[in-house]
């Protein structure tokens, strides 16, 4: 949402292309977790942690995680490069700053 918000001039290129990868990983790492959970209650009663079985299962898992994870951890800092430039990027709902002093306000002068 704050990427659409941004002046064109703030966007930096390569963040529709990070988010597009982040995005994927994202989707592939809630598959994997929906098959875990299917396996994990696919095992039998004995296969709890510190088993072969279950061990196994896990390893197996985490071997299919992990690139996904390198996926978020290598292009992960785009999110906050998008919210600094988010945060510093002018808002439109905010007046332009003055540099004229506010009505009814007097400067002191130094004499």
């Amino acid at each position: 949402m704050q990427l659409r918000n941004l002046p064109t001039t703030a966007v930096q290129n390569r963040w529709v292309y990070q988010l597009g990868v982040l995005q994927a990983a994202l989707d592939r790492l809630d598959e994997l977790h929906e098959q875990w959970l299917a396996t994990r209650d696919s095992l039998p009663a004995s296969a709890q942690p510190g088993t072969p079985a279950f061990d196994d299962a896990v390893a197996e898992h985490h071997a299919e995680s992990w690139s996904y994870l390198d996926d978020w951890a290598s292009h992960g800092q785009a999110l906050r490069e998008i919210n600094s430039a988010a945060l510093s990027a002018p808002s439109s709902l905010a007046p332009p700053p003055t540099t004229a002093p506010a009505p009814g306000r007097r400067t002191s002068v130094r004499r």
